[in-house]
């Protein structure tokens, strides 16, 4: 008898679990492929690396129905280099993402490591988001489009979708003590996708960017942080004591084909501030436009291509910095979980640029997340793999 109550116990204690509907899901990518560089730091390059077209990645999300239609989630996501299995975001266990949060019908709000808005509304309609990965990426990923920066300690909010409306922000605490303001980072978005068009809208404003622990410099331990920009494009003006993002993007399909345009405004304002700089209380603005386009030849062949173009402000004594760049893609899916791909990137350099010691110099090419060339021309080829699970 007592087993027998025992047993139906056990059983009621299971049901109960069951009827709250929790669910928590593994997914993950792996990305590895072959790269050549014709000039990095002066020389041409042959490497393997991971992650290109899109990050290696493990992750477990999770749900719980709470009732009422509230529910609790939370992600906790990894990135990992496939080629020597070491942590991405400089050594960081969750560096992708990492919250958990509630939602409802009126909309989700999370806490922890997230995106910000512009990566939400804006980023998917740049190539280097879809097939182009971020060597195709706006150089330097100077407007965070490609999701170079993660922010820490934030409250994000989405809403729900209303007829393919959606809108959200995010707040994310500094965590100076002492200084409220220091590190602090908000932003705002809106995107519409209803149909063949889609548009999307997002604004990005980031105090000490480069300080420790601020947006560009967030990706390592609080005792060994990462090191700042390193990219030629912008890594003279990260003495800002404000970093700002105005972005747009849309696209449009019409059958197989797709065209997608995306602007961004960025602002390095009151350089100098934090940071030693002969440009001390002077702003920086970069502007940026790219269009893009793809074409699904058949249900498993995708190519793309992209042309972006980025111009800086006028430097005292010398023209602003201007870089072209063009990159096309292929993408053949071997089934629904795996493809191959192949993308090459030209960029060619023009004008001038600001050192992070503030000396004048010509600008050089330098395709997102590699090693800058030496002249103003850059060419990047890769061949890749990506399995899906």
């Amino acid at each position: 008898m007592k087993k027998s109550l025992l047993a139906l116990a056990a059983l009621g204690a299971f049901a109960g679990v069951a009827h709250a509907q929790s669910s928590v899901t593994l997914y993950g990518i792996v990305d590895v492929g072959i790269n050549m560089n014709t000039n990095s730091g002066g020389s041409h390059k042959y490497d393997m690396s991971s992650g290109v077209l899109q990050g290696s990645r493990f992750g477990l999300r999770g749900t719980e129905d709470l009732g009422g239609g509230l529910k609790a989630l939370f992600v906790l996501e990894n990135g990992f280099d496939v080629t020597n299995g070491s942590l991405g975001q400089k050594g960081l266990m969750f560096g992708r993402q990492a919250y958990v949060g509630l939602g409802s019908q009126f909309g989700t709000v999370t806490l922890g490591r997230q995106y910000d808005s512009v990566v939400d509304y804006v980023g998917p309609f740049e190539a280097g988001d879809q097939w182009g990965g971020y060597i195709a990426a706006h150089p330097g990923d100077i407007d965070n489009f490609n999701n170079a920066y993660r922010t820490n300690n934030t409250v994000k909010y989405t809403s729900a979708n209303y007829g393919g409306l959606t809108f959200g922000g995010t707040y994310s605490f500094g965590g100076q003590a002492g200084n409220f303001t220091g590190n602090q980072i908000w932003s705002l978005g809106a995107g519409y996708n209803n149909g063949p068009l889609a548009l999307g809208v997002g604004y990005l404003n980031a105090r000490t960017p480069a300080a420790s622990g601020g947006l560009f410099n967030n990706g390592g331990t609080i005792a060994a942080p990462a090191a700042a920009v390193t990219s030629t494009v912008y890594s003279g003006f990260t003495s800002a004591n404000t970093y700002q993002v105005i972005g747009a993007g849309g696209a449009y399909t019409f059958g197989a084909a797709t065209v997608g345009l995306t602007y961004s405004n960025i602002q390095f304002g009151n350089l100098g501030k934090t940071f030693a700089s002969p440009f001390a209380g002077q702003k920086a603005t970069f502007n940026n436009a790219e269009i893009n386009f793809k074409y699904q030849l058949t249900p498993a062949l995708l190519v793309g291509a992209a042309y972006d173009y980025t111009r800086g402000d006028d430097i005292e004594g010398s023209s602003r910095a201007q870089y072209h760049q063009g990159a096309l893609g292929v993408d053949y899916f071997l089934s629904k979980r795996t493809d191959v791909y192949v993308i090459g990137v030209y960029q060619h350099a023009l004008g001038d640029t600001v050192t992070t010691t503030g000396r004048v110099v010509e600008a050089t090419a330098n395709i997102n997340g590699l090693t800058g060339s030496t002249t103003n021309n850059q060419f990047a080829a890769r061949v890749g793999i990506r399995h899906k699970f």
